[in-house]
């Protein structure tokens, strides 16, 4: 899919609707009712799951296009990236995509209060919000403004843009090391990976990767990232932040289009969404990395999370409007939830304080 994109003097076609770099990381669901948070990107909506039960609690209404999103530590607050920039599938032609209606207005991060289940405001963010990282303090969010080349850094309490640092063409991922020291940034249609220094807010290295790397993943000390591979079907090891070298060290089929990257250590796992392929592949990390299975999901497994205690991996259907979970001992999908329309990314938390 892809949506329209204005820049100076021409378009620039965005394929990366369905992209990225969606919420990957394990969060503390130990306490009793936590919760898994699925922005529905045509629904409008946020969908709520009991992750105790995987079962639906409804859904929230956060406004236009739905995408990528964080949870507080607390699990009070829900941040969700939304947008009014219209959405083209690759077969409309371009003069007919920027023909559509854009919604300036409806651009920024909503704030939910998850214990509400309400919008209670929405942060300034930049053109076309899609994908962000939160610092470890909460007070900061890194944001790609994927129709303009931008990362926006936004502050939290003051609720605008304090800086824009220039990345490459389509950012769609983004990813904070463990120490909140580096920020790095895939970018699509250049195929490559900016990375950005949080206390100056300077590219430091523009690094090729692949072809349309899409989302990454860090070690414990961050010193490593694995960035998937779309158009090349393939996972690969960067160092970080110099970049080099770039390492290809996983091919999958064909029909696979990696997306999302998830790294479990306390397994030496690395889950990857293939998107198209329909499955989430599961990579043994003990040695070399290498196939341990593909397992079949619902249609375009986007957005993927992985409860606290390893047992089970949530996948974010866009087509099948649904989440599949998958239980990672015998690695196989156990269960559906449907959920809104066009399921994009989910992360996982506790549940609101009471």
């Amino acid at each position: 899919m892809r949506s329209v994109v204005w820049r100076p003097l021409v378009v620039v076609i965005l394929f990366g609707v369905y992209g990225y770099i969606f919420e990957v990381a394990a969060a503390d669901t130990s306490a009793a009712g936590g919760r898994a948070y699925v922005s529905n990107e045509d629904g409008h909506t946020v969908s709520v799951l009991d992750v105790g039960n995987n079962t639906s609690l409804g859904d929230i209404d956060v406004g236009k296009r739905p995408r990528g999103l964080k949870l507080s530590q607390d699990g009070s607050r829900l941040f969700v990236a939304v947008s009014g920039l219209a959405k083209c599938p690759p077969t409309v032609p371009d003069e007919e995509c920027a023909k559509l209606e854009r919604d300036l207005k409806a651009d920024g991060i909503a704030v939910v209060d998850t214990a509400l289940r309400k919008v209670i405001k929405v942060l300034a963010a930049g053109s076309d919000p899609e994908q962000f990282a939160m610092s470890n303090d909460g007070k900061r969010l890194y944001v790609a403004n994927e129709d303009v080349g931008l990362l926006s850094v936004v502050d939290v309490d003051a609720g605008k843009v304090v800086a824009h640092v220039k990345v490459g063409l389509e950012p769609e991922g983004v990813a904070l090391t463990p120490n909140g020291r580096w920020v790095l940034v895939t970018n699509e249609s250049d195929s490559s990976v900016s990375v950005i220094d949080t206390t100056t807010l300077k590219v430091v290295h523009t690094v090729p990767v692949g072809k349309r790397p899409r989302d990454m993943a860090f070690t414990p000390k961050g010193d490593v990232a694995y960035v998937s591979g779309e158009l090349d079907s393939s996972l690969y090891r960067i160092s970080v932040p110099g970049g080099e070298p770039v390492e290809r060290v996983l091919k999958l089929g064909e029909a696979a289009k990696p997306m999302a990257v998830l790294l479990d250590s306390r397994r030496n796992r690395l889950y990857l969404s293939t998107g198209r392929g329909g499955t989430v592949a599961v990579v043994d990390m003990k040695q070399t990395p290498a196939l341990l299975k593909e397992i079949a999901v619902g249609k375009r497994p986007w957005g993927i999370a992985l409860s606290a205690d390893g047992r089970y991996l949530y996948t974010a259907n866009g087509p099948s409007n649904d989440v599949s979970v998958v239980d990672t001992t015998s690695l196989t999908t156990v269960k559906t939830i449907p959920v809104g329309r066009s399921p994009w990314g989910i992360v996982i938390g506790p549940a609101p304080p009471r």
